[in-house]
């Protein structure tokens, strides 16, 4: 899988912009955490810092999706990350309960932005494989790298924070996007196919625009299931935002528990996609299958670390609940990659990651509510059920479609080998 790493310079310069600007997004994650209940005991705060990374995200959707198939896809992430720099640094000047709202004002302007660079990426990252070879290594590999960052940014956050104070762990967020926006300018094969001109409308109908990507996928159910996929998922997601409280709270732990527990969701994160590839293979009835088999897994794994009595049996239950979300969201997403074309691509995957964060944003929301009239564990019960429910509905309403997919997968492969 890292092989496409060595042989394609423009992919991995990418991959490694990714990789600082995600390690330094969760060394800012889990020092605002930290800081957040030391200015307020109440959970529901600790729930709106989530909120603040992903309410702002689906907001701009219906404009970074048509952005992200309208412009120089990397030139939006280069600008994008330069400005978010100047919001990341606004991290530091909050020292007290009094100004705690403007530190979720820049976590709010870092995720608006960031709604951006995610379809501009996952959108050009079929126009710099080139080969289907490439595009499944490179998709399947950009899956494992948002856990495996979360994995390392929140343990190393955690232990900088502790070590160095928050203000360190802010310093580095801030710097992390000014080299990804330095790497991504290596990158010299386009992003995008070449558009006809005649057909390109010379502003942005955001609304139209996004009803345009939306009609195409209804049409196409194998992508509109794709696309429900990371919805479905996002309905118990809200637990996840519970994690520091579980850890500090109830595991008595501090930043360096928290960051043990967001650590071990990033290590699920990254191996669920490695070893999903090797069940599913190019088939993407598969590929729906194990969607709705992630839900259950998930559901499972959190209604077992709701009883939790410590963080060494807490820690392994959260990595073996994301190994499970982690093939989910990765697999869908390479779906979509290879089911959309390029003059659509952008809004697609923008629409799927804007009614997913919606949903998991009210999901935090209702947990947060929840968590502080029931406590946290009850919490994490209830949504871990409600997620056992979703994957259950979603391999019920799948199952004609796949065997649909399944029969035409093995009529082609009879083709090719006759």
């Amino acid at each position: 899988m890292f092989s496409v790493l060595r042989s394609n310079r423009d992919i991995r310069a990418l991959f490694i912009a990714q990789v600082i600007s995600f390690a330094g997004d969760w060394f800012a994650y889990v020092a605002f955490v930290g800081l957040v209940q030391n200015l307020s005991d109440i959970p529901l705060f600790v729930s709106l810092v989530y909120v603040a990374q992903a309410l702002p995200a689906f907001l701009m959707t219906a404009i970074a999706g048509p952005a992200a198939d309208r412009f120089d896809r990397r030139q939006i992430i280069r600008v994008v990350s330069v400005i978010q720099a100047f919001a990341a640094a606004g991290l530091l000047l909050v020292r007290s309960s009094g100004s705690v709202w403007f530190g979720f004002a820049c976590l709010c302007v870092i995720s608006a932005l960031g709604s951006f660079v995610g379809p501009a990426a996952q959108a050009g990252l079929p126009n710099l494989a080139r080969d289907e070879r490439e595009l499944t290594q490179a998709s399947l590999l950009f899956g494992s790298l948002w856990g495996a960052m979360l994995a390392i940014g929140a343990a190393l956050g955690g232990l900088v924070a502790t070590l160095f104070g928050r203000d360190v762990a802010f310093a580095a967020n801030a710097v992390s996007f000014v080299i990804a926006a330095l790497l991504v300018s290596l990158i010299h094969r386009p992003m995008q196919a070449e558009r006809d001109p005649a057909k390109q409308r010379t502003r942005m109908r955001p609304l139209a625009d996004m009803h345009e990507a939306f009609v195409y996928a209804r049409q196409d159910h194998t992508l509109l299931a794709l696309m429900s996929a990371k919805a479905t998922f996002a309905m118990g997601a809200g637990l996840v935002g519970l994690l520091a409280v579980l850890a500090t709270k109830e595991l008595h732990g501090g930043d360096g528990a928290t960051g043990v527990l967001i650590g071990a969701r990033g290590i699920g994160v990254a191996i669920g996609p490695v070893i999903a590839a090797r069940l599913v293979g190019p088939s993407l009835s598969r590929v729906l299958l194990l969607c709705g088999g992630a839900g259950l897994a998930f559901g499972t794994c959190y209604l077992g670390l709701s009883v939790a009595p410590a963080l060494w049996i807490a820690a392994p239950l959260a990595l073996l609940a994301h190994i499970g979300g982690g093939a989910q969201w990765t697999l869908s997403t390479y779906g979509m990659q290879r089911r959309a074309p390029d003059h659509i691509r952008g809004r697609i995957l923008a629409g799927d990651f804007g009614i997913a964060t919606l949903i998991i944003t009210l999901s935090n929301l209702a947990a947060g509510a929840l968590a502080g009239a029931v406590g946290v564990r009850i919490t994490i019960a209830v949504f871990a059920t409600v997620s056992l429910i979703a994957g259950t509905t979603y391999l019920t309403v799948t199952r004609g479609l796949r065997a649909r997919l399944a029969s035409e997968e093995a009529e082609s492969a009879a083709l090719v080998t006759s």
